[in-house]
């Protein structure tokens, strides 16, 4: 355990952090689900639909450095990807 008070303060601040950027990245992969499953069900009109939203998501996280914004980039690539082959 951190014995320094800045060390302390550092360590309740990543607690803080952690279960906020946790449920971030569950709503990232929440998104790409969507699209994928909609994939898989040659739906594309939905995909197409649900690709737009999972494309937000990715960006507003990739902006605030919970994912990077490489993978936002290539999983969104992938996604695009996929869709435009239905």
């Amino acid at each position: 355990m951190a014995n320094i008070k800045s060390a302390i303060k550092r360590a309740r601040q990543n607690k803080k952090r952690n279960i906020l950027k946790s449920s971030q990245r569950s709503a990232v992969r929440t998104a790409v689900k969507i699209v994928e499953n909609a994939i898989e069900k040659k739906d594309k009109k939905v995909a197409s639909e649900a690709l737009l939203d999972a494309n937000k998501v990715l960006d507003r996280m990739a902006g605030k450095k919970v994912i990077t914004p490489n993978k936002a980039a290539r999983t969104k690539s992938r996604l695009n990807k996929k869709v435009k082959v239905l």
